[in-house]
């Protein structure tokens, strides 16, 4: 079972890497949300998913037992999710509106910013 959560979380980081390293800002994006997914994933194989009690306080006892999953990852990863498909809305928006007005998605038709050179030097110095 360990080794099953290892393989699927080391597999979905490892696609979601090669596709942030695509030259394709739409795949850039869904690397971005894969490898938040295998994270995610991680986060929650570490609050022992094995557990089946809930983590639930009864009035008469002041902790929680050993053997019950821990909270705190669960919540993390709720937030995770929520901030991560924001960050995937964002992202897809500028994606829409760079494609609008640069008429690509690919990193090295947009260069704009390299073509006018560096700022800091002087003129005589790109003659």
């Amino acid at each position: 079972m360990n080794l099953t959560f290892a393989l699927a979380i080391s597999a979905l980081a490892g696609c979601g890497v090669y596709m942030l390293l695509s030259r394709h800002v739409i795949r850039i994006i869904i690397g971005v949300a894969i490898l938040s997914a295998a994270i995610n994933l991680a986060i929650l194989y570490s609050g022992r998913i094995a557990s089946a009690l809930p983590p639930v306080i009864p009035a008469d006892i002041a902790e929680l037992g050993l053997d019950t999953a821990n909270p705190l990852p669960q919540a993390l990863i709720l937030t995770a999710i929520v901030i991560g498909f924001a960050l995937t809305a964002f992202a897809s928006a500028l994606a829409l509106q760079l494609f609008r007005s640069n008429a690509t998605l690919d990193t090295d038709d947009l260069a704009d910013a390299e073509r006018l050179g560096n700022p800091f030097t002087d003129k005589d110095d790109r003659a």
